[in-house]
């Protein structure tokens, strides 16, 4: 029993000697094992910092030619960013740019806008040339027909360009033949069953109905106002002779020329 005790007490002894030596040890190690962290990532920061500084010494000296050849500086410096996000170990070299080739493309590039200038410049010269030809006409006045049952309107030009179109009192004369859009507004003041005009064209002897239009007018005569429109795309030869007919002797048309109008223009 005696010796039992002994070596326990023995024992007891050399872990309490034991132990706060291995609890320093393994303090030490864990310290020594941060501090080795801390000088690692120390020099890895020191390393891109010198990666950095080469990069902004290098962009540096190449802006001028990158501005000069051209280059879209955002786009370089991108270039640059990417590769520094995508790398860490030794700094790629920098796109080259052929100045000869941008400055190439570049002359080219101004000689054809030169040359685009001065031909608009030489088509503005030309009289008449790249302007369409358009014709606004408003009332002036109605001409009844009896014999033949018609009325017609006598216009006064509101606007025009070119001289592919030519009035004439009541008519309109195409001297430039292409496709013309042709438009058109009656307003009628009568109390008539029905109301409507006609476009019609005459060339080389032949009369031809290009379009018409065609509106129910109310009952009484106070309220006897209707407007009516047609509009639509025609080939015109030149030469071609157009009139606006209302096949009505003596119609009641309102000569307002907000209400009462025709035109045409060359498309």
């Amino acid at each position: 029993m005696g010796e039992r005790r002994s070596k326990g007490v023995t024992s007891r002894r050399v872990f309490s000697s034991v132990g706060p030596f291995l609890l320093g040890a393994t303090s030490l190690l864990t310290a020594c094992t941060c501090l080795g962290l801390l000088l690692f990532q120390a020099s890895q920061i020191h390393r891109m910092r010198q990666e950095l500084s080469e990069l902004k010494a290098r962009f540096t000296a190449e802006e001028t030619d990158v501005s000069r050849c051209g280059v879209d500086l955002l786009d370089h410096l991108g270039w640059h960013l990417s590769q520094i996000l995508s790398t860490i170990g030794s700094v790629p070299a920098p796109p080259s740019y052929d100045c000869s080739e941008t400055q190439d493309q570049d002359g080219g590039r101004r000689r054809r806008e030169t040359t685009l200038r001065d031909g608009a410049r030489k088509r503005q010269c030309q009289p008449g040339r790249g302007r369409r030809s358009f014709l606004h006409l408003l009332p002036l006045s109605s001409n009844s027909y009896d014999e033949e049952d018609k009325t017609l309107l006598k216009w006064t030009q509101g606007q025009s360009q070119g001289d592919g179109l030519q009035l004439l009192g009541e008519t309109v004369t195409v001297t430039t033949a292409g496709h013309y859009f042709i438009y058109s507004q009656v307003l009628y003041m009568e109390s008539t069953y029905v109301m409507g005009h006609l476009i019609k064209k005459r060339v080389d002897g032949n009369e031809t109905s290009l379009m018409k239009c065609i509106k129910s007018m109310p009952e009484k005569g106070e309220h006897a106002l209707n407007s009516c429109y047609t509009a639509g795309v025609q080939y015109l030869e030149s030469g071609s002779v157009l009139e606006l007919s209302i096949p009505r002797k003596k119609a009641e048309v309102g000569l307002q020329h907000h209400a009462t109008f025709m035109g045409l223009y060359r498309l």
